[in-house]
């Protein structure tokens, strides 16, 4: 297996060193771990990146706090990119936030989908430019703005903010005040205690990364503000030096369409290799075929699967589409639960307590064939230890699908899900 830190590429023996660091903090039981880090290898061959320190952020109260204390800690510059950034309270606090880290000389560039945020006034973001930040839509909705090259179909999904290439944030979790309600303390959630807040508002989660994977997603924002023909961006200290911060190992996958969508192999040959359990959260569930055989397929071998979606989801159509699976899910073993809060916009899963990924990315097709998404993997006994806990967590708030009283639900939403599986590839 080849990995790379803050100074390239490891050598053959500084990567088997590596390992047998690993058994020793084990206990010699790495014959899980070993075999993730095979797969995850095999899927692209690219080095996977040690060294990192990743926080795992629960819901919106947790990220915005953290997001806010990076940005003012930065010194040099702050590239943001967001589905939504809304003219509401948390997106005038964050604008703010930004404007003033601006003036004190770091420079701030933003991307944002038009489509996305597309209920946000122009004067909102025109007042960033105004104030010195660079701006850029993606992909805009006018015909005219693309140089009639319309494209609105492809949208960039993608959540990420990176401060001073040192220390960035992914997951699920838009700028809007959605989430902002979710108040209660880690410590509640942990106790076991969550308050009536955090089913009112969006449930989501993101993670914090530092070390040398920053470079990684900071590639990944350039690389999008030169595809759509941004301006020249400042120069900056956009790459430097990054030293060893943590244990994670941690490899940033970003997808965009026309490309195979690395974030759904990884995910399907995870699921594949799994051993013990597949725990995976999900906000818009409409998969294809080879998703579902992997999870029955999971099931029917022993391993405990377990899915968690909206009870109530912003689409009808996903929701119903997600449903009209549940029937063979159930079958095979899998072992299906509904989010009784709001909304459910995670998008994250955990395997074999070792193997983890957060991300932007659903599992309907929009995300696996229409939009740009970035996903982190993370290869880490003691982060799989957190993913565990948080989803424990969260089956709390969710009810179980119960199989017998499944078979018995109205004929009418038997249609309803029968339509909305027809056209579930538009989905």
């Amino acid at each position: 297996m080849r990995f790379a830190d803050a100074q390239g590429p490891l050598s053959n023996a500084r990567g088997k060193v590596l390992i047998a660091r690993l058994e020793e903090k084990t206990g010699g039981k790495t014959d899980i771990l070993k075999r993730h880090l095979a797969f995850e290898q095999a899927i692209t061959g690219s080095p996977l990146i040690v060294g990192n320190k990743v926080t795992l952020l629960e819901n919106g109260a947790d990220t915005y706090r953290a997001m806010f204390g990076a940005i003012e800690g930065a010194d040099d510059n702050i590239n943001l990119e967001s589905y939504e950034f809304k003219d509401d309270p948390i997106g005038q606090e964050f604008a703010d936030a930004l404007i003033a880290k601006q003036h004190a000389g770091v420079q701030v560039n933003v991307i944002y989908d038009s489509f996305g945020s597309w209920g946000t006034p122009e004067a909102f973001f025109q007042r960033l430019r105004d104030n010195g930040i660079r701006v850029l839509q993606f992909d805009p909705l006018s015909p005219a703005a693309r140089r009639f090259h319309w494209a609105t179909a492809h949208r960039d999904h993608r959540k990420l903010m990176i401060v001073d290439g040192r220390t960035a944030f992914l997951g699920g979790i838009n700028l809007s005040d959605v989430y902002s309600s979710s108040s209660s303390s880690a410590s509640a959630k942990k106790a076991g205690n969550p308050s009536e807040t955090d089913l009112g508002s969006w449930r989501d989660t993101d993670i914090e990364i530092e070390g040398p994977a920053v470079a990684e997603c900071q590639k990944l924002f350039i690389e999008h503000w030169m595809s759509q023909r941004g301006r020249p961006l400042s120069p900056k200290r956009y790459f430097p030096p990054l030293a060893g911060r943590g244990s994670e190992i941690v490899r940033i996958i970003g997808f965009a369409p026309g490309e195979l969508s690395l974030i759904y192999a990884t995910l399907i040959s995870a699921i594949n290799n799994a051993e013990s359990n597949v725990y995976i959260t999900d906000a818009y569930f409409a998969p294809d075929g080879k998703m579902l055989n992997a999870m029955e397929s999971a099931a029917r071998r022993g391993v405990d699967v377990k899915l968690l979606v909206p009870g109530a989801s912003t689409s009808s159509l996903v929701e119903a589409a997600g449903r009209s699976h549940y029937s063979d899910l159930l079958n095979a073993g899998v072992k299906v639960y509904e989010w009784r809060g709001n909304m459910l916009h995670a998008k994250t899963a955990t395997i074999d307590h070792v193997w983890s990924t957060v991300g932007s990315s659903n599992l309907d097709w929009w995300s696996i064939a229409r939009n740009d998404e970035v996903n982190a993997t993370i290869l880490s006994e003691g982060f799989g230890q957190e993913m565990d806990r948080m989803f424990d967590q969260d089956l709390r708030n969710s009810t179980q699908i119960d199989p017998g009283q499944w078979k018995s639900r109205a004929f009418y939403e038997r249609i309803w899900e029968y339509c909305a599986r027809t056209i579930q590839p538009m989905l």
